[in-house]
């Protein structure tokens, strides 16, 4: 079965306008034990809060958020955070891949990951940095992916049940 999606990046009126179905899947990642800087437990009002710091964060020109629509629904979303220190134009930072339980192992976060790096290169980028917990399942997804690790940071965060983790850092050299 061939599954179809179509791609793009939300603006900051596209995230108010789809808050609901984004706050959803935040929710949907952060209840399923996904390590994106949440805490259990996790309320709508928190979900809607960060959706409207990032939109006026994309509005500001800081970030994009790239979407994957299957039969015109959202069914996953990551960040490509673009500002960043004078220093390093060239570098950005990828964050909050997520993809709703439903629409999981269908290819979406490959998907999104090549639409991401098409916008980072278009956006003049060369080397993508991400961090993730060490032994999760992203942690694997990435490495799959190509990404480079760059090692660990041992008691970084908290998983949203509380439990203490690693990090493990990532880089990808776009050609």
């Amino acid at each position: 079965m061939t599954t179809s999606f179509s791609f793009r990046c939300l603006s900051h009126d596209d995230i108010l306008a789809n808050l609901s179905r984004l706050s959803d899947i935040l929710a949907d990642s952060v209840n399923g034990g996904a390590s994106v800087s949440f805490m259990l437990p996790f309320d709508p009002q928190t979900a809607e809060a960060f959706w409207h710091r990032t939109a006026r964060s994309v509005d500001a020109g800081e970030r994009l958020v790239l979407v994957a629509e299957q039969a015109g629904q959202i069914v996953g979303t990551v960040q490509l955070i673009t500002d960043q220190p004078e220093n390093q134009p060239h570098r950005a930072d990828v964050a909050k891949l997520l993809v709703h339980q439903n629409a999981r192992r269908q290819g979406v976060a490959n998907a999104l990951m090549a639409y991401l790096e098409q916008q980072a290169r278009q956006q003049g980028k060369s080397v993508l940095v991400l961090d993730t917990a060490t032994g999760s399942g992203a942690e694997r997804f990435y490495v799959q992916c190509g990404w480079e690790k760059a090692g660990e940071i041992p008691r970084y965060a908290l998983m949203p049940d509380g439990k203490m983790t690693a990090t493990s850092l990532f880089y990808k050299f776009l050609q």
